[in-house]
């Protein structure tokens, strides 16, 4: 293939896979691919430094924030530390251009940050937050917001600790922006926003608000006519009413914060029939997983979480088991996305699932400890016919207790998991041998967590041998070696090693916690971190070694 033909193809490869492969073939295809990328991902920071990836993408609309770069027109932190400053710097250089910015579960920043944001960022169609840490000092950055923005598609500060909202911005915004889709915030009285629902006739998902009127006078609030994303935050079974009447167009539900119980949980699914996407906790019970399963046929995410102890124990049908996983993978055939955490599991219901889930690409399942006794245990056969007959599984997290899992299930995880990238294992296997045998497979696996873990060091090592396509691991709880040197096995160009050393933790009231080591291995062409908190101890008195600046 010519210089010339491939330039014309390369603007249409996508995928950051094929990206990579294609860099590798020659040096002319690597610069090709570095003039014509639109999209850097740099999945953890400390893998490279911002001069480093300048030298890999020269493009002139990267701007460098924190140890992080990105395309002029959309910017998006997870899980980083963002100043008022970085805002500020970026509001100042990029504000003009910049329509997309996304802290996700971020923190170091404030309203004051927002602000030099909402003044100067007048193009900016998605501001999202949600779940991030801001220090609120007023609410004068939503204002500004709402003063110069006609561009607004998507607004979220949802679960952050900002409260000082104005209603009345909120519904300058869904007058003014007549494209504004999704709107998720925090605890707002829902009977303040009825103008803001009637202005924002564009809305298909909202999220967060709150009921809090004892009157119960929410009969004359009226959602959008094109909303079919809800989330309800405490709402009990006496406001539930006001979904019945759209509850049928309703494609996605978060239900995480909302006070309801097993049987409103029934009563409201039935009523929904082209849902797509449930999140939830245990309170939905197998009772509600079995509604589910027989009203919803398109759900396509089903997401169940812990509830508090007290409240779970306050519903007596709030726990799910086999029984509603069985429901669900003879149910909801087009499931593709399922976390799920369990009072109890058999083998049957994974082997149900394996039959009749293949569509599943995200599997994660949490054995809950609050039983004594689980019905069958371990599950290898289970996990074998899961994993053999989901075969488009990407993504897989399988947490357990001592005895869920022996040797061979493990070597049946590694056998068996020929697609997975991302995998978070706990309290599985029994020996070294059974972590030998899981990193003979896993040819895809690029990031691997493992909690409750009983192998040794020098096991650890060697698996992390095996695993060729390995980029990132983190291991809690491990068997150490006297000195740590048993990791020196795995040690190369461009890997570090960080170790976290077992401590006791005073957590208050005469209470002491005992903290397992860590082990933090990874890539990086940044060479070692040199910025560790001082309870991490880097592993450079084994091996440390710079970038020589070549590819």
């Amino acid at each position: 293939m010519s210089d010339v033909v491939f330039e014309c193809v390369i603007p249409y490869i996508h995928d950051s896979r094929d990206r990579q492969s294609v860099s590798l073939v020659c040096r002319r295809w690597y610069e090709l691919d570095a003039q014509t990328r639109k999209h850097v991902t740099i999945a953890l920071c400390y893998s490279s430094t911002p001069e480093q990836l300048w030298r890999r993408v020269p493009v002139s609309g990267i701007v460098e924030v924190k140890r992080e770069t990105t395309r002029r027109h959309a910017v998006h932190f997870r899980r980083m530390i963002v100043t008022d400053d970085d805002l500020e710097v970026l509001a100042r250089a990029r504000g003009h251009v910049l329509q997309v910015l996304k802290l996700d579960k971020c923190s170091g920043f404030s309203t004051d940050g927002l602000l030099h944001i909402s003044r100067s960022c007048r193009n900016l169609k998605t501001l999202f937050l949600e779940e991030s840490q801001v220090t609120e000092k007023d609410g004068e950055w939503l204002h500004e917001l709402a003063l110069n923005n006609t561009m607004l598609e998507t607004l979220n500060f949802y679960m952050t600790d900002l409260s000082q909202v104005n209603f009345k911005d909120l519904e300058l915004i869904a007058t003014k922006c007549k494209s504004l889709v999704s709107v998720k915030i925090g605890d707002c009285e829902i009977l303040d926003l009825v103008g803001f629902f009637r202005a924002a006739v564009s809305l298909q998902e909202f999220g967060g608000g709150c009921f809090n009127d004892q009157a119960g006078g929410y009969g004359d609030v009226a959602y959008p006519p094109r909303l079919c994303r809800l989330g309800l935050n405490y709402m009990s079974s006496s406001e539930m009413p006001i979904v019945f009447p759209f509850a049928s167009r309703l494609k996605k539900l978060d239900l995480l914060y909302a006070l309801l119980d097993t049987e409103d949980h029934c009563l409201l699914l039935q009523r929904c029939p082209n849902l797509e996407v449930l999140e939830t906790r245990t309170v939905i019970g197998d009772r509600g997983l079995e509604v589910l399963a027989n009203s919803c046929k398109k759900i396509k995410r089903l997401r169940v979480e812990r509830g508090a102890d007290e409240q779970e124990m306050e519903y007596e049908e709030g726990v799910v088991s086999q029984r509603g996983l069985t429901a669900i993978a003879k149910g909801c055939l087009l499931l593709e996305y399922i976390a799920v955490y369990v009072s109890d599991i058999t083998n049957a219901a994974l082997e149900s699932m394996g039959l009749h889930l293949t569509n599943l690409s995200d599997f994660r399942l949490v054995l809950l400890d609050g039983e004594d006794v689980i019905t069958d245990l371990p599950l290898d056969k289970g996990v074998r016919s899961l994993l053999s007959g989901c075969r488009k599984l990407k993504r897989f997290a399988l947490y357990l207790r001592p005895g869920g899992l022996t040797d061979e299930g493990l070597t049946y995880i590694g056998q068996y998991s020929q697609h997975v990238r991302w995998m978070l294992l706990g309290y599985v296997g029994e020996s070294d041998k059974g972590l030998l045998g899981f990193s003979k497979g896993c040819p895809s696996l690029q990031k691997l967590e493992v909690r409750g873990c009983c192998f040794s060091e020098h096991a650890l090592a060697n698996a992390v041998l095996e695993l060729k396509s390995l980029r990132y691991l983190w291991v809690q709880g491990y068997r150490g070696s006297q000195n740590g040197c048993d990791f020196l096995a795995m040690a190369r160009p461009f890997w570090n090693i960080e170790i976290i050393p077992s401590r006791r933790v005073n957590c208050g009231e005469d209470k002491v916690v005992d903290h397992p080591a860590h082990v933090l291995a990874y890539y990086s062409f940044a060479g070692s971190r040199t910025d560790c908190p001082p309870s991490v101890i880097p592993f450079r008195e084994i091996y440390k070694r710079k970038i020589n600046g070549r590819r």
